[in-house]
């Protein structure tokens, strides 16, 4: 019997990544940032806009367009015959690599232009990205009570808190990791240095999370190209190999979800493992989904990198900075390089191929061959986790 191990792992890379111009830059409209990043991937890949047959795209809360794949192929002058707009939350990226490696394995097309971005911090007025972070939950059941997506996450640290003794110090320690790593990026949104205590006095969002324990609001777009393994070797970058990737849903509703201290990281994170014959000790980079600074405790956790419960002291002993055991965001993650919709868990994306590549300078992780990519959607809701290597394996 044929297993997905045996249909995709290897038989994908990324051949190209590019990212658009970050911070607030009033001058481009969401597609316009999707568009550059798009360029900068084609550019990357040696790769012409003909040459790209697939298009998978996210949504957008800034953009007027209900059928976004196809504006945004009209916007390229594209005319694939694969196409679709994917909307998982944040967890869309990793997922949108998982369709494009089963349509390239499938023979539906060739090469795949994956891609996302919002002007989030330009196209919305604060008013605006406050009632969009109001607009979560069940619509009957929560919605009434007035929650929020931060007041949900707060209720899953505050759970992690009480449940394992993780401290508000260690949370804010994933902040100042993250914006360690930031200022070696010369695309990050975040160009200040960071501070423990300037973490623990920043403004209250809820309890237990403050300011900057919480994502960025960004304009920023990025996108990946993905071809056969085959065809990767002729292009003008290093591939960077799919090995492994798994996916897993628990719930959309956090009433619904069946704990607040599991989600379904561990069993995306082990369909990964499985597929690409690698565990979390060979891993050598991660790039973890961090819209809240609890997030990445919980996923270091979930997909085997420490024990339950021992995410934050991971973080708080260094082993996750650059030159740690095993760094994670090295990039900055979405608390310090960029957040706009899924081009946040995308970002991730980009940073572990250009690890896989080399010559990052200061930000490199020396001796990266394997990488590890966790993107979640929804209140840790919709889990995908994939394995990139340097070479096959």
């Amino acid at each position: 019997m044929t297993t997905q191990a045996d249909t995709l792992r290897n038989k994908v890379a990324i051949v190209g990544v590019g990212e658009s111009d970050i911070g607030k830059v009033p001058g481009m409209s969401g597609l316009g940032l999707n568009a550059q990043a798009a360029r900068r991937a084609l550019d990357d890949a040696g790769l012409k806009v003909s040459d790209i047959d697939g298009v998978l795209t996210a949504y957008s809360f800034t953009e007027p367009y209900f059928m976004l794949g196809t504006v945004l192929c009209e916007y390229l002058g594209l005319k694939p015959r694969y196409n679709a707009s994917l909307v998982v939350g944040g967890a869309t990226p990793a997922v949108m690599l998982k369709h494009a490696a089963e349509a390239i394995a499938s023979g539906q097309c060739h090469t795949v232009l994956v891609c996302a971005g919002e002007n989030r911090a330009s196209g919305q007025s604060r008013d605006q990205a406050v009632a969009a972070l109001m607009a979560v939950g069940h619509p009957y059941f929560e919605r009434p009570y007035g929650p929020s997506i931060p007041g949900f996450y707060a209720m899953i640290a505050r759970r992690h808190m009480e449940e394992f003794g993780t401290t508000e110090e260690q949370m804010a320690m994933v902040a100042v990791t993250s914006r360690d790593h930031a200022l070696l990026h010369p695309n990050a949104h975040m160009k200040k240095p960071l501070t423990l205590d300037q973490v623990m006095s920043s403004k209250p969002i809820a309890d237990p999370l403050k300011m900057l324990d919480c994502c960025l609001l960004s304009d920023a777009g990025g996108a990946f190209i993905v071809t056969s393994a085959e065809r990767a070797r002729d292009l003008r970058s290093r591939p960077a190999y799919l090995a492994g990737i798994g996916e897993f849903h628990t719930h959309e509703h956090i009433m619904c979800a069946p704990s607040l201290t599991h989600f379904g990281a561990r069993e995306s994170g082990e369909a990964a493992y499985r597929m690409a014959g690698v565990g979390p000790s060979d891993i050598d980079v991660a790039q973890l989904y961090d819209c809240f600074s609890i997030v990445p405790i919980i996923e270091l956790e979930e997909l085997g990198f420490c024990g339950r419960g021992e995410g934050g002291a991971y973080y708080q002993e260094g082993h996750a900075r650059i030159g740690g055991k095993m760094p994670v965001n090295t990039h900055g993650g979405m608390l310090s390089h960029a957040h706009a919709g899924a081009a946040g868990g995308l970002f991730g994306i980009v940073e572990a191929v250009r690890q896989l590549r080399g010559g990052l300078g200061s930000r490199q992780v020396e001796g990266a061959e394997v990488a590890l990519v966790h993107n979640e959607g929804g209140i840790l809701s919709s889990h995908c986790t994939l394995i990139l290597t340097k070479d096959t394996i």
